[in-house]
């Protein structure tokens, strides 16, 4: 360096470090245009977050049932078609297999058995008329002639009934004891 240069450099005023702090021309506040948008972006999203949610509407629920008596003829109603209930008792026991209605209803495989009684049928593992009782107004089937392979199937359908579906009734014969205080009741 030239000596020329130091001298116009140390003949410049110093300048104190506490006088080189910029000097504010506005005040400075939190409220920005920015920031209010960014407020208000947190508030809607909030807002999205807790609001208080429609209540879903329930389905209605479907008209209590009762446990009744039926005979043969009072159970063949509820088949599906008759009735938009579907029934079929086993052992004497009436189930409401409404939920079913793809396998006990009209057009599925067990449709035969809808409002009657399958007992035989299940046990034998055939769907075919014959196993039905054609007679309604005759005794209820007792089941002779089936073996114990055949009452254990039978068992198996009916602990599978028990757990899927209702009991909402029995069965009993045409005119029975029992038959005629049902209808005494108002229930047949």
């Amino acid at each position: 360096m030239d000596g020329a240069a130091i001298t116009s450099r140390m003949s410049q005023p110093t300048v104190e470090p506490s006088s080189m702090t910029p000097i504010p021309t506005e005040a400075t506040t939190l409220f920005t245009p920015l920031n209010a948008l960014l407020l208000a972006l947190i508030a809607f999203t909030l807002y999205l977050r807790l609001r208080p949610r429609s209540i879903p509407t329930l389905a209605p629920t479907p008209p209590p049932i009762l446990f009744r008596t039926f005979t043969p003829p009072t159970l063949l109603p509820h088949n599906g078609t008759t009735k938009p209930t579907v029934y079929l008792a086993v052992r004497g026991r009436v189930f409401d297999v409404t939920p079913g209605k793809n396998f006990y209803g009209p057009g599925g495989p067990y449709a035969n058995f809808a409002g009657r009684d399958a007992s035989r049928g299940l046990a034998c593992g055939s769907f075919d008329e014959d196993m039905l009782t054609e007679d309604l107004e005759a005794e209820l089937d007792t089941l002779d002639g089936l073996g114990a392979e055949e009452m254990e199937a039978l068992s198996g359908w009916e602990q599978r009934f028990e757990g899927k579906y209702l009991v909402v009734g029995r069965l009993v014969p045409v005119g029975s004891k029992e038959a005629k205080e049902a209808e005494g009741r108002g229930e047949l």
